[in-house]
């Protein structure tokens, strides 16, 4: 009896290597020919449906916008873009103060109507609570942002305990999921949209911060599946971003150890030649994509044939990154005071003179 269930499992086995086998020879070709014939007219379709959201784009006059991290960076321009074009703001992140700050400025760029929310996004019912608390004072929501983050900054085999990093996954991805969660039900009632703060470091892989890139990638994973799970009923925008104007930017990383730290030298190392965003120019493109229901916005848009050389090339990106880390080892080199001439002022300074 176990010899003739053995002999048919084996069959089994055989007969799906033998499908495998034809599908290799099968599936190439065959998919080849489907996407010359589908091309034509996909490229038309999208060159028709780029014209067409150049004259429409979503008015934000009166709509709830709900967004994560809003206190610094790229959240609080985002609330200022939101501000100047209408929209209710729900204001969250963990400094009051900074909150404060932030919603008084969006009411009086346009907001007419600002209310902060101090929360951790890497507590669930801390996310639960500040969905509940939007919907409560606004009645709905209509677009959620899902925008707090924290990077990485150590190679990986310097960590001893791995587990010190489990508070970035819990903030870049858990927290993005657990907000999501909570919010969805709503956001289908209003046929809202979800905006997804992502970055190029979940397909440009470099190094200094392989968690970082893996929350990031394990986010863009996730929304790009929710997106086919949702169809039309609610939109998803993913922001693929490069390096900005932020906390970050400024220094501000989880260390090895587990702690968050700044250190605006080790930070300057890891962003080398590349060069920072405006924060506020980067807010108002993601808005104006989100308007236009773009799946993706990639800011700055140069980022886009990074991804073509590392998609075709892709040892050499790899080549090209490890001759990068003697410089990151060494952040207080010729090379780092040389950066330093072209990088942005502190943006906390600025915030300070301005007040």
């Amino acid at each position: 009896e176990i010899s003739g269930k053995y002999s048919a499992l084996s069959a089994f086995w055989k007969a799906m290597e033998l499908i495998h086998l034809v599908m290799d020879l099968v599936v190439p070709p065959v998919l080849l020919i489907f996407m010359l014939v589908m091309l034509p007219p996909y490229f038309l379709f999208k060159f028709v449906n780029t014209i067409i959201r150049r004259f429409t784009t979503e008015d934000l006059m009166g709509k709830v916008v709900l967004i994560t991290g809003a206190s610094s960076g790229i959240g609080e321009h985002l609330a200022y873009e939101y501000a100047r074009k209408g929209a209710l703001l729900a204001l969250v992140a963990r400094r009051k103060k900074r909150l404060e700050e932030v919603a008084e400025k969006a009411r009086q760029l346009g907001s007419p109507g600002a209310i902060f929310i101090c929360a951790d996004v890497s507590k669930s019912n801390d996310c639960k609570r500040f969905v509940e608390e939007t919907v409560n004072h606004f009645g709905r929501l209509d677009h959620l942002v899902n925008n707090a983050g924290i990077i990485s900054g150590f190679y990986f085999e310097e960590s001893t305990d791995i587990t010190n990093t489990n508070y970035l996954m819990d903030v870049n991805f858990w927290g993005s999921v657990y907000s999501t969660q909570f919010a969805l039900p709503h956001l289908k009632m209003s046929k809202g949209k979800i905006l997804v703060i992502g970055s190029a470091s979940a397909w440009l892989y470099g190094p200094y911060i392989s968690i970082y890139g893996a929350s990031k990638a394990a986010l863009e994973n996730f929304y790009q599946t929710l997106r086919v799970e949702l169809d039309s009923s609610v939109k998803i925008t993913i922001a693929s971003l490069g390096f900005v104007e932020s906390e970050i930017t400024q220094g501000k990383h989880l260390a090895v150890d587990g702690t968050v730290q700044v250190d605006k030298e080790k930070i300057e190392a890891m962003i080398g030649l590349f060069p920072v965003k405006s924060a506020r120019e980067c807010a108002k493109n993601i808005v104006n994509g989100v308007c236009k229901e773009a799946r993706c916005v990639t800011d700055p848009s140069w980022c886009g044939f990074l991804y073509l050389c590392k998609f075709f090339i892709p040892e050499v990106v790899e080549w090209l990154y490890r001759a990068q880390p003697q410089r990151m080892l060494q952040p207080k080199t010729t090379f780092l005071t040389s950066m330093k001439s072209i990088s942005p002022p502190d943006f906390n300074n600025v915030q300070n003179r301005k007040r």
